[in-house]
């Protein structure tokens, strides 16, 4: 008989390399031993975020299109479903929080390291023209490395049409509010990141462009010991807001609130 314990029952933690069993994260995914914060899956943030029941995927039946046939990729996106058990790096729906409708778009890091690429920038297409035609707040989470480098110019391209559908709301008046979270960097973080109406950045999250290595090696310069942090970009008015997670959903409410814009989260596309 083996005394070796299950697969998946102890993690180490990305922050302090401490070992800990899955019943020490708790319900807020937190190291016990440094208050790190977990990275979460998308359907894990869903289930901290929105009312029990109430998120409804929207309809995407696309699939990732290696056009440029990169070798290995369709073996990576494989894997990557497999392991998260997701389809693809974002999840789009209508949901409820504290019975408040809205449109949401979560990054999963865990599928490719959350990467955009053709299917994530339609998916994000697709929630901006639902959020604009049901009149509906569009929460975006945010959770991703940049660009998909499988894909090339195609995932790039994708920066400029998630650019051109949030201008189309805020054109329309459509409050757009996103949640970085950890990691928010490369082309998520130089495009529609920081075009929320409300930026909220979740505490102890890493967001910026190009990692603190490759910048000390180009500029060259001494960077401070919090760079690239949430708190380090609130302080220098980047965000308007940094949000514990177990505060995040409260906050959120506060902001849908103040908008209170009476959309319809059930009509039919």
């Amino acid at each position: 008989m083996s005394h070796y314990p299950k697969s998946g029952t102890w993690q180490t933690c990305r922050a302090c390399g401490r070992h800990v069993h899955q019943s020490q994260w708790g319900q807020w995914r937190q190291c016990p031993y440094c208050q790190h914060w977990q990275r979460l899956t998308a359907r894990q943030r869903l289930t901290q975020l929105v009312d029990p029941a109430s998120f409804q995927p929207l309809p995407m039946p696309e699939q990732a299109h290696d056009a440029l046939a990169f070798p290995g990729y369709q073996e990576k996106l494989t894997t990557a479903s497999h392991q998260s058990g997701a389809d693809e790096a974002i999840i789009i729906g209508t949901a409820k929080i504290a019975k408040r409708p809205c449109v949401l778009a979560v990054m999963d890091s865990h599928f490719m390291m959350g990467t955009l690429n053709t299917v994530v920038s339609r998916r994000l297409q697709r929630a901006c023209a639902v959020a604009q035609r049901r009149r509906l707040p569009l929460i975006v989470v945010t959770a991703s490395g940049g660009a998909r480098m499988q894909e090339g110019l195609y995932a790039l391209f994708g920066m400029n049409l998630i650019l051109a559908a949030v201008a189309r709301l805020a054109a329309a008046a459509v409050p757009l509010i996103t949640v970085l979270t950890d990691p928010t960097m490369g082309g998520v973080s130089a495009s529609f990141a920081f075009k929320g109406d409300v930026i909220v950045a979740e505490a102890g999250a890493k967001i910026g462009f190009a990692g603190p290595r490759v910048i000390q090696q180009t500029m060259p310069a001494q960077l401070p010991a919090d760079f690239q942090s949430a708190e380090q970009l609130w302080r220098h008015g980047m965000v308007d807001a940094v949000v514990a997670r177990p505060d995040l959903r409260a906050y959120l409410q506060t902001v849908l609130a103040s908008y209170a814009m009476g959309g319809n989260a059930d009509a039919i596309d």
